[in-house]
């Protein structure tokens, strides 16, 4: 067994040989065998086969075997072989090929095609075959056609007449031959010849369309009908329109197809395409159009009317009902998208609202994709009346073109949104019945029907809420009493048990939650009572923790999206926090987490009614929160509790004139658990040091950071207080860990970073240094001012973190310590720039070892590395002069370094720094002659290596910038000292000369394809200060283009600022518009000015 085994390569070897001798006949048996063996699981030479199969395709002489192995080989997965084959040889060696070798390929192809479609049989038992042979023939076509081979389309229609089966296929071939040219071409084909084939497909379409039309008119063969009506809608989005409205082709599609259920959906197809077509001139075409609305609505009508309930249909009809619902929804969105404008008009309004109501038929399937497609004609209708209505978001620029032909725009909005108004409470029911599930709600059901916590985000969902609350928004603009109406009776069907389910009530509260805003604060208030009045009874009401999960989490979402209705209505605030706080005991998965999420985003907007004095009330709220936190907070998790700290932190962060308490003790109150059990730490280490790295105690530390860290990043620099009660103690613990982990190193070496106490002690340095961090950022006065901040802070960290960054090895060294002195330099600014050379010794070298052995390793500290770096160099620049010389050329070595990366952040970021540099130096004259006669001209040299480098071109704005920037530099003499050596330069050589010259001959060595003469008229621009950064940027594309690395290269890259513009400005309209209508924009994206 074992010999027969080791055989067997060696067998499939010989195969191989065998086939790749040029003296011996190819055996086609032979090949059948190994590729019966390649195609089968269990075969032991399973692999071998295959590595011969592969090596097989690589032979360049292999596609001449083709025609025998298509006609000999007897497996069909061998014939799948030879035409795989000889598509590779058309894709990648068909330019090369002789004439007559090609002309063979093409008759053999063409012969095949229509000796295997003469017969039914054949078509039926070859179908998956003659498909593959028909996508040979058309990547023949996009060599040959029309070019090479005029005749293709004349010939394929009369060869068409002679038989239906042959006539079947070729209705195939033209099918993927318009797909290849309109829908494929992109990327696939230069422009040029995409754009020809275009034309030739234009121009000889006539005698196609002759042959659909005679088909259609005469063919009694439903699979030829089925092909052709399949083929027709593929050629209806780009043939001339004659050929639509001109002939009968509508009427077959209307009064002979569609009518058959066998040809139902491939009709629809076409007629949605025709239907979609738009930007045509109105006066020719929307009669048309609203003719062929108003005899599709007959037809339609023939199949089901308009209050037909289609949920049950879609649900136990057949695939093809199924099918038929979708694509009625294409037809519906896509029409009244393209053609609403035109169906306004008198003689249409009943075609129009008979449409709109099958839309909400359709509308109400319980199918996400066939109601996403109805969402769009819903958001877009809705848009536009809300706009016509509100004279919002410019003139002009939706789908209808209102006002133009009556007196004032207010009397025919109203009169439109009168004729919709049926139509649009349909819509309101849909809307409500389906809405999606908001970021924000934690809560969901599972398949099996259970309620747990979500764990992962559904970024479909999340979109589709977004156009489905922006939609309802504009719908309750349009007529707030509806859709409050629709709602209430809703919510009564909810607490009277008629209409009880968690969907229900779901769909129904995050419609609820989505309208915040865009009602009047009267209209808001009295629907909002009832809503929570209700929401709170029925939690009461329902029995069982599933249920009372579902009513927990809604409760929660909607009172979280109406925080001016709260910050209005104090004794509603206050019922809900107390709520808020009862399901802060709720142990089912997710409500605590929600509970804790919405009394941040209430603390967040309502803030100062917690710290001021509410009538009936005899303290603030916060004095009270804070006296019974232990018990609010008693079945809390870790994380939870730390949600729960910065929410009370954001109260305290008002420090506005009404607010009396004293904030300070108020503070000092809520750190009082954490601040205890710290104590009882601190005390435990004065008498046993080792207490300190037991791992509870080490996780008690780190719980203990972070609840700190979330108060100070809400409460801001009042945590200065905090702060001061236990700062030495805490560099004291960092000391500690971080000798205790030098130890183990030097006694394991770097595996003892890996081992569960060293990581666990890195984490509570981390959070050490994140706590700081923090500090150091929200730092501020009236209690931190940044002298006192940078006198009493940085004397006492040198040692405990630059010194021990400093002495630990690579592995151990934290990257939070880079961040952190970012923060310091970027915060507290000349106030450290006496500190800010002995914090570069500590980690400017260690740091660079690490990080420029390659582009990959240590990635965090990489970045933090350079933001450290920038930040030096923009708030504490003469500092860097101050550094030893041989520690200045370790920062140009830096940003050369940065530019040259290949991580886009980092290559970004050495490019900016470079450019500051630059300039700070230019502002500072005794150091800026020494800086340019050493650096400037392998400046000049590294940034052309990145423009040129195909791997940077995201770069090309800052690489232009910094170019021209130098170049004008020594243009404008503004280098007084030599950059040429002067023993060796010509009598009277200048630096611009030197430059000229200098760069001339880098270029024509470097770039062997561009002339001498292309060079001179290049750095002619160069040196041209008349030439703005636009005309600078325009000058160095063409430069790149002419040279032959880019002239087959995507190069987008080079015009991404202008892009990112146009991106940027484009969310600021979108932005703006939705700032203009009330409720469109969410609750938490809105900037409170009152506090």
């Amino acid at each position: 067994m074992n010999a027969s085994a080791s055989n067997q390569p060696e067998s499939m070897q010989a195969a191989l040989q065998h086939f790749l001798d040029p003296n011996v006949e190819f055996d086609i048996p032979l090949l059948d065998k190994v590729v019966s063996t390649a195609y089968d699981p269990i075969n032991p030479q399973r692999a071998a086969a295959n590595d011969v199969l592969m090596k097989l395709q690589e032979s360049p002489d292999l596609w001449t075997k083709a025609d025998g192995i298509l006609e000999r080989a007897n497996n069909p997965q061998t014939r799948f072989f030879g035409l795989q084959i000889l598509d590779d040889a058309i894709k990648t060696r068909w330019k090369i090929l002789p004439p007559e070798q090609r002309e063979g390929i093409k008759s053999y192809v063409v012969g095949k095609v229509i000796a295997m479609s003469q017969t039914e049989e054949t078509m039926t038992r070859e179908k998956v075959f003659i498909n593959k042979l028909n996508l040979t023939l058309v990547q023949i076509l996009k060599q040959e056609w029309p070019h090479n081979w005029p005749t293709f389309i004349p010939d394929l229609v009369g060869s068409s007449k002679t038989s239906e089966i042959l006539c079947e296929n070729n209705m195939q071939i033209l099918k993927l031959l318009s797909e290849e040219v309109f829908d494929f071409s992109r990327g696939q084909m230069v422009t040029d010849k995409v754009k020809k084939m275009k034309e030739s497909l234009n121009g000889e379409f006539s005698s196609i369309y002759q042959l659909c039309e005679f088909i259609l008119q005469h063919s009694q063969r439903p699979s030829l009908l089925k092909v052709t009506l399949k083929t027709l809608q593929r050629f209806l989005t780009w043939i001339p329109l004659g050929f639509i409205f001109q002939t009968n082709l509508i009427d077959a599609l209307l009064d002979k197809f569609f009518p058959e259920p066998m040809f139902r959906n491939d009709t629809l197809d076409c007629l949605t395409e025709i239907g979609s077509l738009s930007d045509l001139d109105p006066q020719q075409y929307d009669p048309l159009f609203r003719t062929l609305l108003k005899r599709f609505l007959v037809r339609l009508g023939e199949v089901f009317s308009p209050d037909t309930d289609l949920g049950p249909a879609f649900e136990n009809g057949t695939e093809d009902d199924c099918v038929f619902i979708q694509r009625l929804a294409l037809f519906l969105s896509g029409f009244f998208k393209a053609h609403l404008k035109a169906m306004e008009v008198q003689e249409s309004q009943e075609s129009l609202l008979t449409g709109l109501t099958y839309l909400v038929r359709v509308s109400e399937v319980p199918d996400t994709e066939i109601f996403r497609i109805c969402l769009e004609a819903w958001h877009m209708l809705a848009h536009d009346l809300y706009k016509a209505e509100h004279h919002y978001g410019g003139s002009g620029g939706g789908v209808l073109n209102l006002g133009s032909n009556m007196n004032g725009n207010g009397r025919m909005a109203g009169n439109r949104k009168l004729m919709y108004g049926p139509v649009l409470t349909g819509a309101r029911q849909v809307m409500i019945a389906n809405m999606a599930k908001p970021e924000e709600v934690l809560i969901v059901e599972d398949e099996n029907g259970d309620i747990v916590r979500e764990t992962t985000k559904d970024t479909d969902v999340i979109a589709q809420y977004k156009t489905m609350r922006e939609t309802l928004v504009f719908l309750t603009h349009l007529n707030c009493d509806d859709t409050e109406s629709i709602m209430l009776v809703k919510l009564t069907a909810q607490v009277n048990g008629t209409q009880w389910s968690w969907n229900n009530l779901n769909t129904l509260c995050w419609a609820i939650g989505s309208i915040s805003g865009a009602m009047s604060e009267d209209e808001e208030k009295r629907f909002l009572v009832t809503v929570i009045k209700d929401l709170l009874g029925l939690c009461e009401q329902k029995k069982g923790k599933d249920n009372k999960a579902v009513i927990a989490s809604n409760i929660m979402y909607v009172v979280g999206q109406y925080p001016r209705f709260l910050k209005a209505h104090w004794k509603f605030l206050k019922t809900v926090v107390n709520k808020l706080f009862e399901f802060m005991h709720e142990i089912h998965p997710g409500v605590q987490d929600m509970a804790c999420d919405t009394f941040l985003k209430i603390a967040m907007k309502c803030k100062r009614k917690f710290v001021t004095l509410q009538s009936d009330e005899n303290t603030p709220f916060i004095c009270e929160l804070v006296d019974n936190l232990p018990t609010i907070i008693s079945d809390l998790e870790p994380h939870q509790v730390q949600s729960f700290y910065e929410s009370v932190g954001c109260m305290l962060n008002d420090k506005g004139p009404a607010v009396s308490i004293d904030r300070s003790a108020i503070l000092a109150k809520l750190m009082d658990m954490p601040n205890r059990t710290w104590r009882v730490i601190m005390d435990q280490a004065m008498t046993n040091i080792e207490s300190l790295v037991e791992p509870s105690t080490i996780k008690e530390i780190i719980k203990i950071l972070k609840s700190n860290n979330r108060v100070c990043h809400s409460v801001g620099s009042l945590f200065t207080k905090q702060l001061e009660t236990f700062f030495l103690e805490m560099l004291n613990v960092y000391k500690v860990y971080s000798e205790r982990i030098s130890n183990a190193i030097s006694q394991q070496g770097a595996i003892a970073t890996q081992m569960s106490l060293t990581r666990t002690m890195r984490s509570a340095k981390k959070e050490v240094l994140r706590l700081l961090n923090v500090f150091i950022d929200k730092s501020g006065p009236p209690e931190a001012e940044p002298q006192a901040v940078a006198q009493g802070f940085i004397p006492h960290v040198l040692d405990p973190i630059l010194g021990d960054y400093q002495r630990n090895i690579a592995g151990a060294r934290d990257p939070e310590v880079l961040l952190l002195f970012t923060t310091v330099v970027e915060k507290l600014k000349s106030h450290v720039v006496d500190d800010v050379p002995r914090i570069m010794e500590s980690i400017f070298e260690c740091t660079l070892q690490m990080i420029t052995v390659n582009f990959e390793d240590y990635p965090e500290h990489r970045i933090r590395f350079y933001q450290f770096l920038r930040a030096v160099n923009l708030h504490c620049f003469p500092a860097l002069f101050n550094i030893p010389p041989a520690h200045q050329k370790l920062v140009i070595d830096a940003v050369v370094w940065a530019m040259k990366h290949t991580e886009r952040n980092i290559a970004n970021t050495g490019l900016e720094i470079l450019h500051e540099l630059l300039l700070n130096v230019g502002r500072t004259p005794n150091i800026a002659q020494g800086f340019y006669q050493q650096y400037l001209l392998a400046l000049i040299q590294d940034v052309f290596a990145v423009l040129t480098d195909r791997l940077h071109k995201s770069g090309f704005k800052m690489h232009s910038t910094l170019l021209r920037l130098m170049f004008h530099l020594v243009q404008m003499n503004q280098v007084t000292v030599p950059l040429f050596d002067p023993e060796r330069a010509p009598a009277g050589q200048s630096n611009p000369a030197f430059l000229r010259e200098h760069m001339s001959n880098l270029l024509v060595t470097s770039f062997p394809n561009v002339t001498k003469s292309q060079v001179g008229t290049f750095l002619d621009g160069m040196f041209n200060l008349k030439l703005d950064l636009q005309s600078f940027k325009t000058l160095l594309r063409d430069f790149l283009i002419q040279l032959k690395e880019f002239s087959i290269e995507d190069n987008s890259g080079l015009y991404s600022e202008e892009t990112e513009f146009e991106i940027q400005q484009r969310e600021e309209r979108e932005r703006a518009q939705r700032s203009a209508v009330p409720g469109l924009l969410k609750p938490s994206e809105i900037i409170d000015d009152d506090l």
